[in-house]
């Protein structure tokens, strides 16, 4: 026989909307690394400028073409 297991009342935190989970800054999982320490002046600007965009927009992860939006946001061009 199954058992089902319930949350005690109260204790439920719906992750799905954005208004009951709150972003605590440096712990959420990002597509790239939290460090920036190693990098050339402009990497570490593109690092931040992603970084930014993702907060922003409340994304984990990014697609190329907003990737090329930040780096053509920054001044950069073929």
């Amino acid at each position: 026989m199954s058992q089902v297991l319930e949350s005690p009342p109260g204790r439920f935190i719906d992750r799905r909307s954005g208004d009951a989970c709150q972003v605590r800054l440096g712990h959420e999982r990002r597509q790239f690394s939290n460090s920036h320490e190693g990098l050339s002046p402009d990497a570490a600007e593109l690092a931040t400028a992603i970084d930014t965009y993702k907060l922003r927009h409340r994304r984990r992860f990014i697609t190329y073409e907003e990737m090329l939006g930040v780096i053509t946001s920054l001044g950069y061009h073929r």
